[in-house]
């Protein structure tokens, strides 16, 4: 495929965006537009084609995937028919791009990856595969509220991250930036008031969700964006089981209420207003049991013998 070179002699540095809510989102479309206008950046994009919200770190291994040169102003883009991990891999193998970025930012999300979900977040993949081979990343993403937010929103929020981005780029060509994490920035719904910059560690928050059983109607339904999940919807319209087919049910899940950290950890500061800065690592470690396994696995190898069973 060929490509065109947008790297100039002036050796500024090449930031390379993907997300998970596609392409032509608002909130990477704002990004690019607010880092190509400070004339500071050479841009990439390599993002999915449509939208791969909560597709956590899924690869696509088994076929080809598309890349479609597509026109983003002042920014080299393609829509990749991947998933975010993928779109990430595929921007820093040379392959697609004919050098590795700088950064990797994956974002801006529509809706905020805390705690938990985290795990679950296809933006975080992004920024995560990336930092799996070696290149610093950060994901982004903002806390929309569909009552109280609105598009321009992310335009401040991109603008509010400029700083952080340029004092990462700082660290990476000094060579006094860190290799053993990447950066997960959570923005807070009122952006236009935020109370600056909070450097915190990932919580346990998250949505605790169940499932509906639906008609057959509602089976092919867009799902929610990212850990975008309103508690104060109107639930499902109730339905007699006995009118589905036995031989295909469907079901859609639905949020049954939320938990938040008391702790100081990411969702919690992020609620109080602040932009959440937290450092990740590809590695979870657990945080209890160590101990407990260490006398446990000793005794289960002393019983598995023929005599004790």
């Amino acid at each position: 495929m060929e490509n065109t070179t947008v790297f100039s002699s002036d050796q500024k540095p090449t930031i390379m965006i993907t997300n998970d809510d596609g392409i032509d989102a608002p909130g990477l479309q704002s990004l690019v537009r607010v880092l190509v206008s400070t004339h500071r950046f050479n841009v990439l994009v390599c993002a999915p084609d449509s939208e791969k919200s909560a597709a956590s770190h899924c690869i696509t291994w088994r076929h080809p995937i598309s890349a479609r040169r597509v026109n983003i102003e002042g920014a080299t883009a393609f829509a990749v028919s991947g998933t975010p991990a993928d779109c990430s891999s595929l921007g820093i193998s040379e392959a697609l791009f004919p050098l590795i970025p700088d950064l990797v930012i994956s974002g801006i999300n529509m809706g905020s990856n805390c705690g938990y979900h985290i795990v679950y977040s296809g933006t975080v993949a992004g920024a995560r595969e990336a930092f799996f081979n070696d290149v610093p990343s950060v994901s982004i993403s903002y806390d929309w509220v569909g009552s109280k937010s609105t598009i321009q929103d992310f335009t401040l929020a991109a603008e509010a991250c400029v700083p952080i981005i340029s004092a990462i780029l700082v660290e990476i060509r000094n060579g006094t930036y860190p290799s053993g994490c990447f950066l997960n920035i959570d923005l807070p719904t009122n952006i236009a008031n935020h109370k600056g910059y909070k450097l915190t560690k990932q919580g346990k928050s998250m949505f605790k969700m169940g499932w509906k059983q639906v008609p057959s109607s509602m089976g092919g339904g867009k799902m929610l964006s990212t850990m975008t999940m309103d508690t104060n919807s109107a639930a499902p319209t109730e339905i007699d089981v006995s009118d589905l087919s036995q031989e295909q049910m469907w079901f859609r899940r639905e949020a049954k209420g939320a938990t938040v950290d008391e702790e100081d950890t990411d969702h919690k500061f992020l609620l109080e207003g602040y932009i959440t800065v937290t450092p990740l690592s590809a590695l979870s470690r657990a945080e209890t049991g160590l101990e407990y396994f260490k006398n446990w696995l000793p005794g289960v190898v002393d019983h598995s013998s023929p005599s004790a069973l």
